[in-house]
């Protein structure tokens, strides 16, 4: 995905920069406003890793085209070309998260490296979640550590060391990313919920990270539930190549945690641990494909809202005693607990 898409009405400006990035390894569109723009990247939005716009455009103007962008392609890059900085155009890009501008007329040296600059510190804002990235721009202080509620939720794909041996690094890497990690990621962004981190072929998510979330569990039980049920679907999308197959246990905890930025000098992330964190990952790993195993906390804070059948209690690696496990019953499954609140 190396593909950069230029939206400009004015000719001689896509002649600039085209030329102007003709070293430069990307594969260049061109498009003349931000409808077509739009309808372009609906066919080839796998392909573009950075949009340019005109900020003054007949139709919709640049700020309004890279919202609309923004919204369905979060993770394409996106900048404003203008000629006029005015404060309230200023805002209207911050407002909307645009990554960064370029001013005509401009040098093409400078035109290239600033390019470089914005898509880079792009790519470094995905190292922490949107959520993270945003209490940060907020507060210096919003991420002290504090002991909290929360309910953590774990994910982690069977079989996938044996389903990728032999396999290409590209066919991989397409594999979690677009089947796995992506519509995970979202499932769990749509519920409130904070990626904390991906784990090889598994998911750390917390639900409660930051704020007080009310119904945390609930919200954590319905991430889970729609995360199987995405499975199902992408599994029959990719019945043609069974190669690839997304069977996932998941397993859910409740309780007090510690949250806080954790690391070394080199490298930190704001991160949360506690037992909750140790259980969701214990029963994660016993939980079976399709399965679902929650903690006793998590069922308790449920009150009832979401179906669970009592297993077993059983022996889990770092707890002194069995632990009283449930599983989301089938027909939660089949229901409608797995959509957002």
């Amino acid at each position: 995905m190396n593909g950069l898409l230029l939206i400009d009405d004015d000719e001689g400006v896509r002649r600039s920069i085209i030329r102007a990035l003709k070293r430069e390894p990307y594969a260049i569109q061109v498009v003349e406003n931000g409808e077509r723009a739009i309808d372009y990247l609906q066919e080839h939005a796998a392909h573009v890793s950075v949009v340019i716009c005109d900020y003054k455009m007949p139709g919709m103007n640049g700020i309004e085209t890279l919202e609309i962008i923004g919204r369905l392609y979060p993770e394409i890059t996106r900048i404003v070309l203008t000629g006029y900085a005015t404060m309230n155009m200023a805002i209207d890009a911050v407002n909307q998260a645009v990554d960064g501008f370029l001013m005509k007329p401009f040098d093409n040296v400078e035109l290239r490296s600033k390019i470089r600059e914005i898509q880079t510190r792009r790519r470094l804002r995905q190292f922490v979640s949107e959520q993270v990235y945003r209490e940060i721009a907020a507060s210096p202080d919003a991420l002290n550590p504090r002991f909290h509620e929360a309910t953590i939720l774990f994910s982690d794909i069977r079989g996938f060391t044996q389903m990728s041996r032999n396999r290409m690094p590209e066919e991989i890497a397409e594999f979690l990313n677009v089947h796995y990690f992506v519509p995970m990621g979202e499932i769990v962004y749509a519920n409130q919920g904070t990626t904390d981190k991906w784990i090889g072929d598994s998911i750390m998510a917390v639900f409660g990270a930051f704020h007080f979330l009310e119904h945390h569990a609930v919200l954590a039980v319905k991430t889970a539930i729609a995360m199987q049920r995405k499975a199902e679907r992408i599994n029959r999308e990719l019945a043609d190549n069974p190669s690839f197959q997304l069977e996932i246990g998941i397993g859910v905890s409740s309780g007090s945690v510690f949250s806080g930025v954790l690391g070394s000098l080199r490298k930190k992330e704001f991160t949360s641990i506690g037992m909750p964190v140790n259980l969701a990952s214990r029963l994660q790993a016993i939980a079976g494909p399709g399965e679902i195993l929650i903690s006793r906390s998590t069922r308790d804070a449920l009150n009832g809202s979401i179906p669970v059948q009592e297993l077993d209690s059983m022996p889990i690696k770092g707890f002194d005693e069995p632990v009283q496990v449930f599983r989301v019953a089938p027909e939660a499954m089949n229901g409608n607990a797995g959509s957002s609140l």
